[in-house]
């Protein structure tokens, strides 16, 4: 079996938006909300210490999966990724 990914980080990107934008979807009843809010701000805790070059990784990744992703609702996911986890100040 080989993989659709060009490399592990990208690999991994994807897996962890997969399971923010689960998380971030949930209903109370699927998950509990203060469970969910703990999850990601620990996600946003992790992604803004990151060193400058992992960071800069990351910030391209997310918006390569923005631009090729063909649900409409996954993307502005994706394109707001990048500021509500603290990546980048603005999405300006």
């Amino acid at each position: 079996m080989t993989s659709s990914f060009p490399s592990l980080t990208h690999a991994l990107a994807e897996a962890l938006v997969n399971v923010l934008w689960f998380i971030d979807g949930s209903e109370d009843e699927q998950m509990d909300p203060d469970d969910a809010v703990r999850v990601l701000e620990g996600v946003a805790h992790v992604v803004s210490t990151l060193p400058d070059d992992q960071r800069q990784e990351l910030i391209e990744l997310i918006g390569e999966m923005a631009a090729a992703e063909t649900d409409p609702a996954r993307r502005e996911f994706l394109e707001e990724f990048l500021e509500g986890f603290g990546l980048i100040d603005d999405a300006s």
